[in-house]
């Protein structure tokens, strides 16, 4: 039934957002490096590596440079017309593709790169790769403001491996343990919710028996 609605909205979706695709795509091209699409390939269900399409937002060969896959804020390789697609998450629209292809949901664990997904722990790599993965999701709700989470620590690619990815890891199992079609319309209702009011506290309160953060990211995630 899910991949039922993932067709259905990812469809619709991609007809009434095409006015959107085409400005996008003349601002691109007409700004920064040319480029209009982004491909990387990404971890999926069954552990298959797929595509996945996202509009560009970064300078080219941007994962041979400083952090590499790893993106912190104000990350000098994002273009100018970038930081606008990714605040307002206009650049992940053309995973709609990916949902339409059957490689991704609507829901689901965001798909991550090789570099990323090894991050994980072993349970959550484990329980990860069992669904598809997600436009959106437990983890992307409580994780929309990452970048400003690792700008704000000294080290940042060591907080994202050793604080950030085993807490996500753990919302992610829970998603894969509490799926149902219930969770994926109660998690599309809080992205569109968070996008709308990003300060508000609604995750907070709707998802109130997803695993506590660990200390060293509680007053982050707070603020």
């Amino acid at each position: 039934m899910q991949r039922f609605f993932d067709i259905l909205f990812s469809g619709m979706a991609l007809l009434f957002l095409l006015p959107l695709f085409l400005v996008v795509a003349l601002i691109l091209r007409l700004t920064g490096e040319g480029e209009v699409f982004y491909t990387q390939q990404r971890v999926g269900h069954k552990g298959r590596v797929f595509p996945l399409y996202k509009f560009v937002t970064m300078r080219k060969n941007s994962e041979n440079m400083g952090t590499g896959t790893v993106t912190i804020k104000d990350d000098p390789r994002i273009l100018p017309f970038g930081q606008f697609l990714r605040k307002t998450k206009i650049n992940e629209l053309p995973q709609l593709l990916n949902i339409l292809n059957g490689s991704m949901s609507v829901i689901g664990p965001r798909p991550q790169t090789q570099r990323c997904f090894d991050a994980f722990p072993q349970r959550s790599k484990d329980a990860i790769i069992l669904v598809r993965p997600g436009l959106s999701g437990v983890g992307s709700i409580f994780f929309s403001d990452e970048e400003n989470m690792k700008h704000a620590n000294k080290d940042p690619e060591q907080f994202y491996d050793e604080v950030i990815m085993p807490y996500k890891g753990r919302l992610e199992e829970w998603y894969v343990e509490n799926q149902s079609l219930g969770t994926y319309f109660l998690c599309i209702i809080v992205t569109f919710w968070s996008v709308l009011f990003p300060k508000s506290k609604i995750k907070a309160i709707l998802f109130r028996d997803t695993p506590q953060p660990p200390p060293a990211l509680s007053d982050v995630m707070q603020a």
